[in-house]
Formats: structure tokens, sequence, C-alpha cells
């Protein structure tokens, strides 16, 4: 096990997040699980001794060393981040959204995205051999909104800069990073875009969704390449859903 590759996982207890730890556990990583609630990140771990349960919030300074200081005396190193834990956040018009609600999403969506990084980042710079991947969970959002989404989607768009203020900062020290952007994974995060989601003239409408498990074979794709080559972008969408077109 000692020659397994290291990876962090946010927002790993339930969703994608789970589904994506689950994959790399599967194809020899070791995974620290990253997320609020112990009891979520237990179940992924199932019992998986080459899995680490750090209860995290990501948008706490303080959380974020910790979770990075407890996978370095664990394992030595981290060669994968995945930059996952995320909420939609509040909905309405700009006028409608508290400015509270509006912070909260800021701080898990991008704040917490850059703290985590910003510890991989500096773990990977120093470590021998020196390098690593993140990978950031964009959105659909990432390049165009829903109705009411002000705050999730600016968080979103504000991955994609950094995501590639990333990719240009680490290419010195072999840090690679990509983006993948999510379209209507069934998720329970997602469960009611299944039953009726708001459109962009005003209606409601079921749109189609996919198995979340393309999602995690995708992110294993990404994660396995050598540091010499990166997917940069990559969006995986249910085929018909109001994406291309939207709007």
């Amino acid at each position: 096990m000692a020659d397994e590759p290291v990876a962090v996982v946010t927002g790993a207890g339930s969703g994608v997040g789970r589904l994506m730890a689950r994959a790399l556990l599967e194809n020899g990583f070791r995974v620290a699980l990253a997320g609020r609630r112990r009891e979520a990140l237990d179940g992924t771990a199932s019992g998986d001794p080459a899995a680490l349960v750090v209860p995290t919030d990501v948008a706490d300074a303080g959380s974020v060393a910790q979770l990075f200081d407890t996978v370095r005396d664990t394992w030595g190193r981290v060669d994968l981040l995945i930059n996952n834990a995320g909420s939609f956040g509040p909905s309405g018009s700009p006028d409608e959204i508290a400015v509270e609600d509006w912070t909260a999403a800021v701080a898990t969506n991008l704040t917490g995205t850059f703290l985590c990084t910003r510890e991989a980042f500096a773990t990977m710079r120093a470590q021998q051999p020196q390098g690593g991947r993140i990978i950031n969970n964009g959105s659909i959002s990432a390049h165009v909104p829903r109705p009411g989404s002000a705050a999730y989607t600016a968080t979103k768009h504000a991955i994609t800069g950094l995501t590639k203020s990333i990719s240009l900062d680490g290419r010195p020290y072999g840090i690679a990073c990509g983006q993948i952007d999510i379209g209507n994974a069934a998720t329970e995060m997602t469960a009611g875009i299944s039953t009726g989601a708001r459109q962009a003239d005003g209606s409601v409408r079921p749109e189609p969704t996919f198995d979340p498990a393309h999602v995690a074979e995708a992110v294993l794709f990404m994660a396995r390449l050598p540091l010499d080559a990166n997917v940069q972008f990559l969006t995986i969408t249910a085929t018909t859903m109001p994406f291309i077109g939207r709007g």
C-alpha cells in the first residue's frame, strides 16, 4: 500500500463525491475522505483499509489545514485533490438573495476550493517526487446559468478561472489541474430536476438525468493520466438535457 497514490476527495460523504472516492479506492488509490458528516464518510469508507475518514469544513481554513496535516502525517504526500464539495446555495433573483446566504455559498463553493487547493499545491510543490493533480468539480452552471441561481452560477464561473490559474501556476512544479462540468447526474442533490426544473422561459419541466457512475468513470480517467497529460475541461451531461441551446 505504501506505493499507492494518495488522493483527497472533498464532499465524499454522498452523491458523486462518494462515487468518485469509491472508484479511486477500487483502482489502487489511498483516499482521504473529507466532508462535514463522519457517519456519511464512514459509509463511503465501508471499512476499506485504504480509506482515511477526516471530517472537514472546507470553508474553514483551520479545518482544511488539519485535513492536510492528517493526510501528510498518515501517508506523507498528496498526489490528487478532487475539489468536489459544494452546494446550490440560495435561489431567487439578486434582490431576493440574502447577503449571508450569498456569503455562505461563496465560502463553500469558491473559498473552500481555494483553501483545499492552497494546501494541496504547497504539499505537491514540496514533496518528492514533486507534483500532483487537482480536479475541480465545476458544473454546467460554469457555462450557463439556470434562472434564479446567481450565487451558484457566479461561484462556478469563478471555479473555471481558478482552474485556469492553477494550471498555469502549477506548470513549474508538475502540478496539473483540470475541471469536470456535470449536467444532471442523478443524485440526491439533483433529485428535483427529474420531476420539474424551472426553465429560461419561466416554465417548469422535468429534465433528463444520467447515471452518476459515469461521472466517477470520467474522473478516474482524468486521475490516472501521467502528469505530462491533462484533461483541461471535460463536460458530461444527460444527452438531451437543455444545455446546448439553453434559453
